[in-house]
């Protein structure tokens, strides 16, 4: 109970070495895990211009009116609140990486949503580097994704910098179905899924993009109804991703103009962390791996997620009176 009453209170810098040892052998895929919705969405440069991807209404409106343009899309744009460590310490193990090569940025790549952010790629990844260091038991999943702009020797200079930073800490897909007694007894304290296919196939440390189920609609109601119908579709065979977060649409800002994407997730928040508290993690069709959000930083929503883990020990106990 102490673990159980510890996981209602606030950090969980280690959560993972402080499961019961039940849950010791179990597939990373099987266990509930919390992630953070486009994790580095907190430090994005209001300076910067909005990305060549979005749709051309809104380039326009940057050219013409920046100072006006930018500083909307950073209100709705941003998700996150805290840097990578505190997420971390929070419970996040997790990480939305949305990668991209900025305009006039030379060879530094930064991370972007809706414009790009003030933090590099290299900057951030060191600072999880220096966090893995600190917390040797804990298994973080990062997903490197979007590649705004990025070459093939963009993708080739990235992927060497990953490999050449957390060397043995890097857990393969080509090894054994990862649990983490068997991270542990190897020193492997990261996932690395890399959303293009052609890296992938030529360097064995990453993993294929790992799926993420995502309802794109500013309607809590409409996201969970999309969730429980994946569910009953059946889970993917490893990781993968259910997302609680928010996605605004241009008639939703214009309806609501003094609104920003942290209001709109606090109104949402405490329905869609019910439907978060009624999953269990598991093996079956129905169970849950990694649940995403938006402000992890704003509510219990990783002691909750963590919190789903110990149904697990309850299934067990089930499983061993049918078998006496």
């Amino acid at each position: 109970m102490e673990d159980e009453e510890r996981l209602q209170l606030g950090g969980n810098p280690d959560w993972m070495s402080r499961l019961p040892e039940k849950l010791l052998d179990v597939p990373l895929w099987n266990l509930a895990i919390p992630g953070s919705h486009d994790s580095m969405s907190f430090c994005l440069d209001v300076s910067s211009p909005v990305l060549r991807s979005e749709p051309c209404l809104l380039r326009v409106s940057d050219r013409l009116c920046p100072c006006w343009t930018r500083p909307c899309v950073s209100r709705w744009a941003t998700t996150q609140q805290s840097v990578l460590s505190d997420q971390c310490d929070l419970g996040v193990r997790f990480l939305d990486l949305r990668i991209a090569m900025k305009p006039k940025g030379g060879l530094k790549l930064f991370f972007a949503h809706g414009i790009y952010t003030v933090m590099t790629v290299q900057e951030a990844l060191d600072e999880l580097a220096t966090w893995l260091d600190a917390h040797p038991k804990e298994i973080v999943i990062i997903s490197c994704s979007h590649f705004e702009s990025l070459t093939n020797q963009d993708h080739a200079r990235l992927v060497e910098f990953i490999i050449a930073l957390f060397g043995k800490k890097l857990c393969s897909p080509q090894q054994d179905t990862p649990t983490l007694r068997s991270c542990w007894s190897r020193g492997h304290q990261l996932v690395v899924s890399y959303s293009d296919q052609q890296m992938v196939l030529q360097h064995s440390e990453l993993w294929p993009e790992i799926p993420y189920w995502y309802a794109d609609s500013p309607d809590p109601k409409k996201v969970i109804a999309y969730l429980d119908d994946q569910k009953h579709r059946g889970r993917p065979a490893g990781f993968y991703v259910s997302g609680l977060n928010l996605t605004e649409d241009a008639p939703y800002v214009l309806l609501h103009p003094l609104q920003n994407m942290r209001k709109m997730t606090m109104r949402a928040l405490s329905l869609l962390l019910r439907w978060a508290s009624e999953q269990r993690p598991g093996r079956q069709a129905s169970g849950v791996n990694v649940l995403c959000c938006d402000f992890v930083d704003a509510s219990q929503f990783c002691s909750l997620v963590i919190g789903l883990n110990y149904k697990l020990l309850d299934t067990s106990a089930q499983e061993r009176l049918l078998q006496m």
